[in-house]
């Protein structure tokens, strides 16, 4: 091999390996491993392109988690893009792994070689989070799901929308520490789930309104507050996480939802919590940075302005 093909070829790889990333999205690790081997690694699956600009900005809401996971002691984040890593080992010793994605036939994981290593992780007792769409499962998957993550979304019973929420009691759990009753605006939700039988603690619940109840089950609990996060005491002895939030993007300028995130990924990982939450802090500029790049055809354009 010529001294030119030497080394145009790691650029060629590099280049594949970011092909549907931004300028500004490259910049950005991935798949790097811990250099502290005593750290506790946290894996952060970032899901494709999905949605219009500002929703479903999986990649950048990673970014943000890696950000300030990366200010806890003794803890390491490691970033995945495009919804899988490219080296599989980059999950091995993973103390936790976080899927934000979309969910449904869209899902990421559910290859059978994919899912064999996700039954893997969870033998070994890693932790999951889960988080928006990600719960919602095909009906042959639901129970799968309820095993692996506590709850599965099935449009049996379950509903989903868009609409302004208010938490306004925090039950006592290690994730909820530090977390004090907030509202949630404009953000999407999945509600009505099945949930596993035993190990489920209800984290948080709020009000839905009634006009979202599309089925049967659903509108014959009218006015009931609806489960959106949840804990999970695994029958392997591992832990798993939750919240069908995070639809929303500007919705990680609250603070609340931020330490409930960060004290969830610390919970699964079965790391101490502190007693008054993980803190964080954020800017406008923050947020808005690693959105992904976004096509709309000029019919989405226009129906995405009247939304």
């Amino acid at each position: 091999m010529s001294r030119f093909l030497s080394l145009l070829l790691p650029l060629l790889a590099a280049s594949s390996l970011h092909a549907e990333l931004t300028a500004e999205q490259q910049q950005v690790p991935l798949e790097q491993s811990p250099t502290d081997a005593k750290a506790a690694k946290i894996v952060l699956i970032a899901g494709t392109p999905s949605n219009k600009p500002g929703q479903h900005e999986y990649f950048a809401g990673c970014a943000l988690l890696m950000e300030w996971l990366k200010a806890v002691p003794g803890v390491a984040p490691v970033m995945v893009a495009e919804g899988w890593p490219k080296n599989e080992a980059v999950l091995d010793g993973a103390r936790s792994v976080l899927l934000f994605m979309d969910g449904g036939d869209k899902h990421s994981f559910l290859e059978p070689a994919r899912w064999a290593k996700m039954q893997s992780l969870a033998k070994a007792g890693t932790g999951f989070v889960l988080l928006h769409q990600g719960v919602d499962c095909k009906p042959d998957r639901a129970a799968d799901f309820k095993a692996m993550f506590g709850a599965a979304f099935q449009s049996d019973i379950g509903c989903r929308g868009h609409w302004d929420v208010d938490f306004t009691s925090i039950p006592t759990h290690p994730i909820n520490s530090g977390v004090k009753p907030f509202p949630l605006l404009k953000d999407g939700w999945l509600y009505n789930l099945h949930f596993a039988e035993k190990g489920v603690t209800h984290l948080l619940q709020c009000a839905m309104p009634d006009s979202s109840r599309k089925n049967d089950a659903a509108k014959a609990n009218a006015g009931r507050a609806e489960t959106v996060a949840w804990s999970y005491d695994r029958p392997d002895g591992g832990r798993s996480f939750g919240f069908t939030g995070c639809d929303l993007h500007a919705n990680w300028a609250e603070g609340n939802q931020r330490r409930l995130l960060l004290n969830g990924i610390l919970w699964s990982a079965k790391l101490d919590v502190p007693s008054s939450g993980v803190s964080s802090e954020t800017t406008p500029e923050q947020i808005a940075k690693n959105w992904d790049r976004k096509i709309f055809t000029p019919k989405a354009k226009q129906a995405a302005a009247t939304k």
